[in-house]
């Protein structure tokens, strides 16, 4: 399996074939924030072709000094504003979402059930 994402720190690695096979689990479920800093802000604004403020305005909650892509309730879950059958802004995504699965707080063996249980790529190493 040389597709196999490893990251050092992390007692997993992923696969991101699967996710051609997923409904976009790690794009809604509970509320949450996908946080932006201004490169991300710009990128994704140029690719919609709109200026940044109007991105802002339109697809982003302000939250304290920082700016996190807004969510719909659809179904009873919470929906990232950019996901579609998919990821509609997927070659400008958020680092936060290019970075999914290896988050920091999946290092930590207690936390693993949750990514487990949310993400269908992950595969354990063999010891």
């Amino acid at each position: 399996m040389s597709h196999l994402i490893e990251k050092e720190g992390f007692d997993f690695a992923f696969d991101p074939t699967a996710c051609g096979r997923c409904e976009g689990n790690c794009c809604r479920g509970e509320s949450g924030y996908v946080w932006l800093d201004r490169e991300s802000i710009e990128q994704i604004a140029d690719f919609l072709q709109m200026p940044a403020k109007e991105f802002l305005e339109n697809y982003c909650k302000k939250v304290g000094y920082r700016y996190t892509l807004r969510e719909l309730k659809i179904a009873g879950e919470h929906v990232c504003i950019f996901f579609d059958k998919g990821c509609t802004i997927y070659p400008v995504r958020p680092k936060q979402c290019r970075s999914y699965p290896f988050w920091d707080r999946y290092k930590n063996k207690k936390n693993l059930s949750e990514v487990c249980a949310e993400c269908i790529g992950i595969v354990f190493k063999s010891s």
